[in-house]
């Protein structure tokens, strides 16, 4: 499979197999016997394939690409190696009660910090605290994450947020709050915009301006979590509008007035 793999990949870019052996450091002859089946290139040789490709080396191994589609080419071609709809099976650890309902899990602060490595991970996922919302609906799988910093008001730092797990990356609705884990980043709450179209990545805003927006590619992020609600240690601020403050002065000022009016003798 290999060696039709190369071929395939070499032919999309469009040069020559002593093309191809000079940019590599490899001879002509025994780059085609990689294509033509007579020889497995070694470790060395297949990350420089997966790196002048920019395609991982499972996929150069376990992958018939001659074979993909149009729009699954078109994905690997850009970089996108993740299953984005959730086809195949995507490892999700978790835990039931006694009587085999779905627990919702709660990340501590202290646990979010391990949860990228830890997240299909049994054993990690069998120790959070885990409790019940009996008017969530029985047929979805939620967890709880700590939300910190003051990037996501009125959510506040400290508070937990509630997320029903996303299969289908795709379905992922634009301008909406979801939780995603990330590689890099670890747990992050955002606003997400759905560029997997046309950038194959998600775009993460702030509902606080004072953050910039900044994009993920779909490589980097491992799970995401859609909002559902927020435990939180304290009151929300109200803010109003500027109109709103005014028409509540005017009030009191004619409640005020109303009052002398009525209730205050005038001096005679």
């Amino acid at each position: 499979m290999i060696g039709e793999n190369l071929k395939f990949l070499r032919k999309n870019k469009k040069i020559s197999q002593e093309e191809l052996a000079n940019e590599l450091g490899l001879t002509r002859s025994s780059y085609s016997g990689y294509e033509n089946g007579v020889a497995e290139p070694n470790v060395q040789n297949l990350l420089k394939f997966s790196q002048f490709y920019g395609v991982p080396v499972d996929v150069l191994i376990k992958k018939d690409l001659p074979s993909l589609g149009v729009e699954k080419w078109h994905e690997l071609s850009q970089g996108v190696h993740v299953d984005l709809e959730g086809k195949k099976l995507r490892i999700l650890a978790t835990t039931v009660n006694e009587d085999d309902n779905e627990n919702i899990e709660l990340v501590s602060e202290k646990a979010s910090a391990g949860y990228t490595a830890g997240y299909s991970d049994p054993e990690f996922i069998s120790v959070l605290p885990t409790f019940q919302l009996p008017f969530l609906k029985k047929d979805r799988k939620y967890r709880t994450f700590p939300i910190k910093g003051d990037s996501m008001p009125p959510v506040s730092d400290g508070s937990y947020v509630v997320g029903e797990y996303v299969e289908n990356w795709r379905n992922l609705k634009s301008g909406y709050p979801y939780i995603v884990v990330t590689q890099n980043e670890g747990v992050v709450f955002k606003i997400v915009h759905n560029r997997l179209d046309d950038a194959q990545s998600f775009q993460l805003c702030s509902t606080n301006p004072f953050y910039e927006p900044y994009e993920v590619h779909a490589n980097e992020v491992v799970e995401i979590w859609k909002f559902v609600n927020y435990i939180c240690h304290d009151i929300p601020s109200v803010s109003f509008k500027e109109s709103e403050l005014t028409k509540a002065i005017l009030g009191l000022q004619a409640d005020v007035k109303h009052i002398r009016n009525t209730y205050i003798p005038k001096n005679d």
